[in-house]
């Protein structure tokens, strides 16, 4: 490890700190409530679900860093990661709402951890198909 490799550690930290914290905004904007109010008003589903995508972005992250050899790289590819885990979660609401009648946002909204769960599990899997390739 080069002094190089030291001084990069908190210049790509600082980068994905920055692109995770407005991905999470963005998602928080697609959905029909308002995350950061429902959290503070102590929506556990709401924050159960946050949680997890923001996990589910951190893998990719950090799997596009080690892969990367430039940081507009591994941005890049976590913005695009992004837009699929959104069309996959938008697909997958649509699915169970048809399917079983399970309306996900408006469970998550109602406080049911369980939707939560559900939803925030689609984005962990979704990262780790996307991590690996």
């Amino acid at each position: 490890m080069t002094w190089t490799d030291l001084l990069q550690i908190p210049v790509w930290t600082a980068a994905g700190a920055v692109l995770l914290f407005v991905l999470m905004y963005l998602d928080s904007l697609t959905t029909k409530y308002h995350d950061f109010q429902e959290m503070k008003d102590g929506n556990i589903a709401v924050t159960t679900r946050f949680v997890m995508k923001l996990g589910a972005q951190a893998y990719i992250l950090a799997q596009s860093i080690g892969q990367a050899t430039y940081m507009w790289e591994a941005l890049a590819i976590s913005v695009a990661s992004f837009i699929t885990l959104l069309v996959l979660e938008w697909l997958f609401r649509r699915i169970f709402a048809a399917t079983a009648g399970i309306q996900l946002e408006q469970g998550i909204h109602d406080g049911k951890i369980g939707y939560a769960l559900l939803a925030g599990s689609l984005h962990i899997a979704g990262a780790l198909i996307i991590g690996s390739v």
